[in-house]
């Protein structure tokens, strides 16, 4: 199963683009509209600060996953670990089709579980005035870092699959695949490269990928619930 939540990660990430530049778009933008000049080459100049940004937020999507997945091993210490671990994979599955079903833009549901972070994100967005302006690289690491924990359903749904991979290496690789399928939209929204946005956009495109994630959730499921015999 684990195979399938990297892979499918991966998948959530690149497909949920409309999410991505609804939720960032704006963002990215802003960031990229205050990019310092420098030199003359400035679509590197340009690179080099949106990939440093976009490397803080997948940073901290990987450091998020591999702390809820040491997390859940560490708790099934506490209880039966087969039991425990079985109750994680069904709810994974649950999580992983509700998300199929958004991308397929069938049904909506897990955007409602971005309200749960909008408390932590109070708290964080103030960390942002401290590293404005940004002029130098190492200040959109930073800023992209913080970034990071804006609250996103598709972020917390797939942090469901780290939670169930019952291990801090896997789930932090979970949400490391995530952030790198995330990766070329919000490049894209960057550098105002649109081709790839309206291509994710395709009803056709959103509805194969989301039913594609789907069955990795009834899979997931089944191999769940065939252990239970």
């Amino acid at each position: 199963m684990i195979e399938y939540n990297v892979g499918g990660a991966f998948l959530v990430g690149l497909m949920g683009a409309a999410h991505c530049f609804g939720m960032c778009g704006g963002l990215i933008g802003a960031f990229s509209t205050n990019i310092p000049n420098r030199g003359t080459n400035q679509l590197a100049n340009q690179l080099t600060f949106l990939l440093s940004y976009n490397l803080g937020r997948i940073t901290s999507y990987t450091l998020a996953g591999t702390f809820v997945g040491a997390s859940a091993s560490a708790l099934g210490q506490l209880f039966d670990a087969d039991i425990y671990l079985l109750i994680l994979r069904i709810f994974a599955g649950i999580m992983m089709i509700c998300t199929g079903l958004y991308i397929a833009q069938i049904w909506s549901g897990i955007v409602h579980i971005e309200k749960l972070g909008k408390i932590l994100w109070r708290y964080l967005q103030p960390l942002t005035r401290k590293v404005l302006p940004i002029k130098h690289p190492r200040q959109a690491l930073l800023a992209g870092m913080v970034w990071g924990w804006l609250p996103c359903g598709l972020v917390y749904s797939t942090l469901t699959w780290s939670v169930a991979s019952g291990s801090a290496l896997q789930g932090g690789l979970i949400m490391f695949a995530f952030g790198l399928g995330t990766l070329p939209a919000l490049l894209a929204a960057g550098v105002a490269a649109k081709t790839l946005a309206n291509w994710v956009q395709k009803k056709a495109v959103r509805l194969l990928s989301g039913l594609l994630l789907v069955l990795f959730g009834l899979q997931t499921l089944y191999i769940a619930f065939s252990q239970l015999n």
